[in-house]
């Protein structure tokens, strides 16, 4: 699931959503989101692209930081899925 249909009227270079791509893919699948018209994917996108925003830049980063708005308990998922995002 791509992030480019939550970029609108947003400027980055194409690493930077490249990175941001990889970030939301894998956080999407931690959170066990597919559908892309779901609330809770516009808001990780939403989270991911703020993120980016902020400047974080590294995808293991993004999610990580994600995963911690959505998901507290970082030991139950966002360490487990955060190898994902470097393969």
């Amino acid at each position: 699931m791509p992030i480019t249909p939550f970029l609108r009227n947003q400027a980055f270079d194409p690493e930077t959503v490249e990175v941001m791509g990889k970030a939301f893919v894998t956080t999407c699948e931690a959170l066990g989101l597919t559908d892309r018209t779901d609330a809770m994917t516009k808001l990780v996108a939403q989270k991911i692209i703020e993120l980016a925003q902020r400047g974080l830049k590294n995808p293991l980063a993004l999610h990580v930081a994600a995963m911690q708005e959505f998901e507290p308990d970082e030991n139950s998922v966002g360490r487990k899925s955060a190898s994902k995002v470097l393969a």
